[in-house]
């Protein structure tokens, strides 16, 4: 059977009131240090290649490197038609296991990544953000960049005090273009957070019980001792990971909205 969603099955799933909107994709690594921050600059590539594949855009609006190798986390703007619509598929915890690159003695390690997927808020229509509620800082950039990033305090952090989240964006080279980024991040942060708390309102009336975090495994990426990417929600899985890993993922998206198609018939 074809894993392919024809165009008029497409529609029926890409419907809810977010679908349509770019999309704001974070990748964090885990505990494990190079390891993991090796394994989330591999998803990075992944997710660009994937959206280079469907003619969409991605941007780095911000991004903290790894000490060895790697990143520790990026924020990602994927912009194009329906792009939540098919990213929400991507988003919770996905794991590597493969030989070390970074061990001398080549031992098998296990690697975890947190990857969120949040609609770009519209401003003004989303979420109305009270400058009284927000604190700003500036400082120094500490990452790449040359030297006028790092000698001038160009680097904006806010924080929603009401909420006490906190984005930071040191990618730009102007205090007043990272602190344009560090509000978009912010503002789809908060629209993020009411629809999960939304969600689990819902799922509470109806006896659901929803869990969220680094428990919430989606999928494993097996490179050694055998070959196998595996989504643990649809079952479904492929024995080609450098395909998956160099944007080949609409099999695993299709999987996904098929079965939002059928747990909501």
């Amino acid at each position: 059977m074809s894993s392919q969603i024809t165009i008029s099955e497409t529609d029926l799933t890409l419907n809810g009131p977010y679908d349509s909107r770019n999309a704001i994709l974070g990748i964090h690594a885990g505990a494990g240090g190079t390891e993991s921050q090796d394994w989330a600059a591999m998803l990075l590539r992944m997710y660009s290649r994937w959206a280079e594949r469907r003619g969409y855009q991605a941007k780095i609006l911000d991004m903290s490197a790894g000490e060895e190798a790697g990143i520790k986390s990026v924020i990602v703007e994927i912009r194009g038609d329906h792009a939540v619509g098919y990213l929400k598929s991507e988003h919770g915890v996905h794991r590597l296991v493969r030989l070390s690159p970074f061990d001398a003695d080549h031992a098998r390690h296990t690697s975890f990544v947190l990857v969120e997927v949040m609609p770009e808020a519209e401003e003004g229509i989303d979420m109305i953000v009270n400058p009284e509620d927000l604190k700003i800082d500036v400082f120094r950039s500490s990452g790449p960049g040359g030297q006028h990033m790092q000698k001038t305090s160009s680097a904006v952090r806010i924080t929603h005090l009401p909420s006490g989240v906190t984005v930071s964006c040191q990618s730009e080279r102007s205090q007043h273009q990272n602190k344009a980024t560090a509000m978009k991040i912010l503002e789809a942060r908060l629209l993020e957070a009411e629809l999960e708390k939304r969600a689990e309102e819902r799922a509470q009336l109806k006896g659901k019980r929803i869990t969220a975090g680094w428990g919430n495994q989606i999928r494993s990426y097996v490179l050694h001792p055998y070959k196998m990417v595996k989504d643990h929600r649809t079952g479904h899985q492929s024995g080609n990971p450098e395909f998956v890993l160099d944007g080949g993922l609409d099999e695993f998206i299709n999987s996904y909205l098929k079965l939002g198609m059928s747990k909501d018939e």
